[in-house]
């Protein structure tokens, strides 16, 4: 059985590993104003950063519709692929999986992933089903030890400003305002399926992404030592190969792979923003 790995474009892989692992990928809609735009295709986060300093407002981001996922996985299913896993980001924060879901329906060998989580959390789980296609495993049992596996993906970010949280309704002014005055540089992270302040280090951003580090090593025990994602955005000079360089001085992963952070994250948080992700469920045989 030939069987097709894919994804909505908010697992953030890079081209590299997507080609690698012949991952499709279903981008997004990114609204700037009136302009639909496609999620890595005809808008990328620079774009973002650009539209923001011009009109100080915020792009949208959207799903596809069913007729679209429809559309992509009989595409798929006609050029070769006898099934197709597709893994979308958590139903918590977009309509991305019910309407893959209802479009998968529509044929007896689709199955959709709801990752429960965002950016390279959803990255984790499509590079592992990518490594259970390589074992030859069937497509239903790829899919749900992907989903059994969801609730243990670690997903979580320190980021420098409250300000694009603030500015997409996803902080109130005091939050902001107070985080500013004190200097918090907030930790999100996303705990079934919803994203929440984890932690809140205090001082300057370079010292709380190491605070922040050092917390996810402390609390989270019992990774899956196949790999490990440093995922950021648009970031100051030096923090991301330090943050590198403190996972690696951990000894515990068999690759160390850095993505940037695409349409979404960076709509949601700015600039300044990075994390470590893992599953934490000790690896499953």
């Amino acid at each position: 059985m030939k069987i097709k790995i894919s994804a909505d474009s908010t697992c953030d892989l890079s081209k590299e590993l997507v080609e690698k692992n012949d991952i499709s990928i279903v981008p997004l809609f990114v609204s700037l104003g009136s302009e639909n735009l496609l999620d890595g295709e005809t808008i990328h986060p620079q774009d973002i950063y650009n539209y923001y300093a011009s009109t100080k407002k915020l792009p949208k981001t959207g799903a596809r519709s069913i007729e679209e996922y429809s559309d992509f996985f009989r595409n798929i299913l006609t050029s070769g692929y006898d099934a197709i896993v597709h893994f979308t980001i958590s139903c918590d924060m977009s309509s991305s999986y019910n309407n893959a879901q209802k479009a998968a329906a529509k044929f007896r060998n689709v199955y959709v992933v709801d990752s429960r989580t965002l950016s390279t959390g959803i990255g984790l789980l499509v590079l592992d089903a990518c490594d259970m296609v390589k074992k030859g495993m069937d497509a239903q049992s790829i899919a749900n030890r992907a989903q059994s596996r969801s609730g243990a993906v670690q997903a979580s970010f320190v980021i420098d400003s409250l300000e694009f949280l603030y500015k997409g309704g996803r902080c109130s002014a005091l939050s902001y305002l107070g985080a500013n005055l004190m200097r918090i540089k907030p930790c999100i992270s996303v705990e079934k399926g919803k994203m929440g302040v984890w932690q809140k280090p205090v001082g300057s951003y370079k010292r709380c992404v190491a605070k922040y580090v050092n917390a996810v090593h402390d609390n989270y025990t019992t990774p899956d030592k196949t790999r490990c994602f440093v995922t950021h955005t648009q970031m100051e000079e030096g923090i991301t190969e330090s943050v590198k360089e403190m996972v690696k001085s951990w000894g515990i992963f068999d690759e160390i792979l850095e993505t940037t952070a695409g349409c979404t994250i960076t709509t949601h948080c700015g600039a300044n923003t990075i994390g470590v992700l893992f599953i934490n469920d000790g690896g499953v045989k």
